[in-house]
Parts: structure tokens; C-alpha cells; sequence
């Protein structure tokens, strides 16, 4: 059962600003390079410059790519090794982008809000390189226009850390009371929360929708389908 209810659609079709999470929402961007290969990759890329030791065993064994960037930069914050890093990263995803699979409904309803005159932003711990290159490959990239708000050399600042909704809420005065974010973690959940913006959890699947009702979000929807039916209806 979701928790889709009136409430559910007097907010998705009042909200003026939607800022969408990249990988989930829109794609999956690990579909054909998956996440665990990049970070065997990048833990590659360090034991190749002799610095086996700057992760710890547990580090190293991460399926997340952005936890080992998050391990190096509390290490070695604002270096040299910190920022080539992140650009084997970015190197990294922008592979990933040309593999990945277009979640189920993500166009139809990127059109559907667009069409009702809302404005759209990609809010991304990914690098927004990435996400452009997506967006250009799949023919969404006019919805969204220059609004792409991606990761940073900063670790620190990726979600929940609410600063890539913060820029996107600027670049677009965007006032949050009339802003959306739309994810599917807690980690975009808490950032919508820390920014002011309401909130709708996508769960593809039946973990994600637990770690979802976990951070008691209010709002979770298992199918696109069902929000575009909420603007339709």
C-alpha cells in the first residue's frame, strides 16, 4: 500500500518548483556500469598511487562510490588527491550515463509537470556532468534548461546536506513553501526537510520503500505512474 491520498495530490499539483533526484527518479545510472565496479575502480585508482592504507578494510568493501570519497576527503580535505579523486569519479558516471535505464514513467511525467508550468531542477549527489549528459541522450534536457545541481569537490556538501536544493532554489527564486523534492532515500528526505521543501519518496522496490517509511516520510509512491495519475486527476 502507498501513501497516496488527497493530501498526496493537492500537493503535487499546487507545487510550483520540482527538484527531482537524478539516479532513481529519473534513471537508474548504474544500470550497465554498476556502482560496485566504480568503486573497485576508484579503490584501484588509490592502490595504484601506493595508498592501500587511506581506507579502512570495512571502506573498502563499500558498494557505494561516495562513501569512499567521503573516507578520503576527511583524510585529506581540500587536496591535490581529493580533487583527482572526484574527477575519476565524474569520469566514472559519465561512463555509467551513456548505460543507464530511464526509470518507468520518468519522461511522461517530467513532461506532464512541465506542462502544468512548473519549474524543474535536477538536485544530485552525482556529478552534474553526468546528469546532463542523460538528460541530452534522452531528449530531457530542455525540461530542466541549465538547472542542474550536482556534486561538488565538497563531500561534505551531498545530501543531506540540503546545499544542492539550496542552489536550485535560488538559481530559480524559488520560494520552498511552493517546492517539491521528489527522491527515493532518506538522504534526500533529510535534505528536502533541512531546506524547507516538502517531500515525495519514489520506492522501485520493497528495501527502498522500508529505509523510505524508516525516515518517516509521508509521502511514498511505488510507481511514477501514480503521481502523473495525481496531476491528470
Amino acid at each position: 500500500m502507498t501513501s497516496y491520498t488527497e493530501n498526496l495530490q493537492d500537493l503535487i499539483t499546487r507545487v510550483r518548483f520540482v527538484l527531482w533526484d537524478f539516479d532513481g527518479p529519473i534513471c537508474r545510472l548504474f544500470a550497465g556500469h554498476s556502482a560496485e565496479s566504480v568503486t573497485a575502480e576508484l579503490v584501484g585508482w588509490l592502490d595504484g598511487r601506493g595508498l592501500e592504507e587511506a581506507l579502512t578494510p570495512e571502506e573498502r568493501k563499500t558498494a557505494d562510490p561516495h562513501e569512499v570519497l567521503r573516507a578520503i576527503h576527511d583524510r585529506y580535505p581540500g587536496s591535490g588527491l581529493m580533487a583527482e579523486l572526484e574527477a575519476q569519479l565524474t569520469l566514472q558516471e559519465l561512463r555509467a550515463a551513456s548505460s543507464a535505464k530511464a526509470t518507468d514513467g520518468a519522461e511522461r511525467l517530467v513532461r506532464a509537470w512541465a506542462e502544468r508550468g512548473a519549474c524543474l531542477a535536477v538536485t544530485t549527489n552525482n556529478a552534474p556532468e553526468a546528469a546532463r549528459r542523460y538528460l541530452a541522450e534522452c531528449g530531457l534536457e530542455r525540461f530542466f534548461g541549465p538547472h542542474v545541481y550536482g556534486r561538488t569537490q565538497d563531500p561534505s556538501l551531498l545530501k543531506p546536506h540540503p546545499d544542492c536544493l539550496r542552489r536550485a532554489l535560488t538559481a530559480l527564486g524559488a520560494d520552498p513553501s511552493d517546492s517539491l523534492m521528489f527522491g527515493d532515500g532518506p538522504s534526500d528526505l533529510e535534505a528536502a526537510r533541512r531546506a524547507g521543501v516538502a517531500f515525495v519518496g519514489y520506492a522501485r522496490n520493497g528495501r527502498k520503500e522500508r529505509l523510505l517509511r524508516g525516515a518517516k516520510a509521508e509521502h511514498i509512491v511505488l510507481s511514477l505512474d501514480e503521481v502523473l495519475r495525481g496531476l491528470k486527476g
